[in-house]
């Protein structure tokens, strides 16, 4: 099977480990074992006791039910057996697809979102229209665009909330718009919402499942609870034939997840409102330092993100964005991603949820760099 070259995800690795200053991260400042249980309230020595004394089998096929548990208390009306876990949302995202989507579908996804979400679907052999998400509208679907591109043929609808990279968040009218659009074709809606719980107020934020009997929910720990490195996401879906589908493509590909990723997962989600608390003053204070820096650079302009960890900058130099970050990593050593990644140029994606000190001088860094192109 051809794909296309994961743009993003290539750029990162390219620069990722020599960058000084990583403005391109997007996870919320990561944990080690120590750091979460202290977050946690949690003996530290009791859970490491735990992890070591553990037998290293392959554990729960489908996902330890503690776990599983866990993970319903972040939806409203969903049970255990309506959840299995994966490697990571990039590895729920890939099971979704390749197990909802079959050559000559047709399949509408929103951008710019992760492109994952489009391409796979294009490799496999669907028809991939594309819902551009356009800065006039707040980075947000508009409905009668979508309306003129379903029909009946539409078997999957991707949406990403909130978008990375914008930072939109859709309300709850929102989803409910695109979900009875998908009603009148009876699609199933494809929700990534990696980055879901991270708002810039303390409401709750709906999930594409709470609201649609053919929602489809991935998401992770990497972005919202601070672990990336466990690599473990999960889908949830109410639809039972999807969900044995699911397991059985599953079968082919992932068989379990590891039982310590599992063990530290559960723990996270046991402790999920300490951790929710931490992260949100992490991503409040961070952007109100990105703002006081666009606000000062005459050159930058931005839609000021809803929530997630990321936003697009846009910068009014004649120069593509890929040449643009560049030389700021040649020149500062200090890592943006090019808006080129997700079909926008002449901007860059930030990602502000890291240490404040490090987004501090990164940014003097881009300010200094911006200055030698005047």
């Amino acid at each position: 099977m051809k794909i296309k070259d994961f743009g993003v995800e290539q750029w990162m690795n390219e620069y990722e480990t020599k960058a000084k200053y990583n403005l391109g991260e997007t996870c919320v400042s990561s944990f080690s074992i120590n750091s979460l249980c202290k977050t946690a309230g949690v003996d530290e020595k009791k859970f490491a006791d735990k992890l070591v004394n553990r037998r290293l089998t392959y554990g729960a096929i489908e996902g330890s039910i503690p776990l599983k548990e866990q993970i319903t208390r972040l939806y409203q009306n969903l049970t255990s057996s309506e959840i299995v876990t994966e490697h990571g949302a990039i590895g729920a995202n890939n099971l979704v697809l390749n197990t909802v989507i079959e050559p000559g579908d047709e399949v509408i996804a929103v951008t710019p979102t992760y492109q994952q979400l489009q391409s796979i679907p294009e490799a496999i052999g669907a028809t991939v229209k594309l819902l551009p998400l356009k800065r006039e509208n707040n980075y947000l679907p508009d409905a009668d665009q979508l309306r003129s591109l379903i029909t009946s043929r539409t078997k999957l609808i991707v949406i990403n909330n909130p978008d990375n990279p914008t930072g939109s968040l859709m309300s709850k009218e929102g989803l409910m718009t695109i979900i009875n659009i998908a009603k009148s074709v009876n699609a199933y809606i494809l929700c990534d919402e990696v980055y879901r719980h991270l708002v810039q107020n303390d409401e709750y934020s709906p999930s594409v499942i709470d609201l649609y009997d053919k929602g489809i929910s991935t998401s992770s720990f990497s972005k919202v609870f601070s672990l990336a490195g466990i690599r473990l996401g999960w889908i949830a879906t109410h639809d039972k034939q999807l969900m044995r589908d699911l397991l059985s493509h599953r079968d082919y590909a992932t068989i379990s997840c590891g039982q310590l990723d599992e063990m530290v997962g559960t723990l996270a989600l046991e402790h999920q409102d300490a951790i929710l608390k931490r992260n949100r003053i992490i991503i409040r204070k961070n952007l109100a330092i990105l703002e006081e820096w666009v606000k000062k650079e005459p050159h930058i302009s931005w839609l000021k993100p809803k929530a997630g960890t990321t936003t697009l900058l846009h910068y009014d130099f004649d120069i593509p964005s890929a040449e643009f970050c560049d030389q700021l990593m040649k020149e500062y050593h200090t890592l943006l991603v090019p808006g080129s990644c997700f079909g926008i140029e002449h901007s860059v994606r930030i990602g502000y949820a890291f240490e404040a000190e490090n987004l501090k001088k990164g940014l003097e860094q881009v300010s200094k760099f911006i200055k030698g192109l005047n």
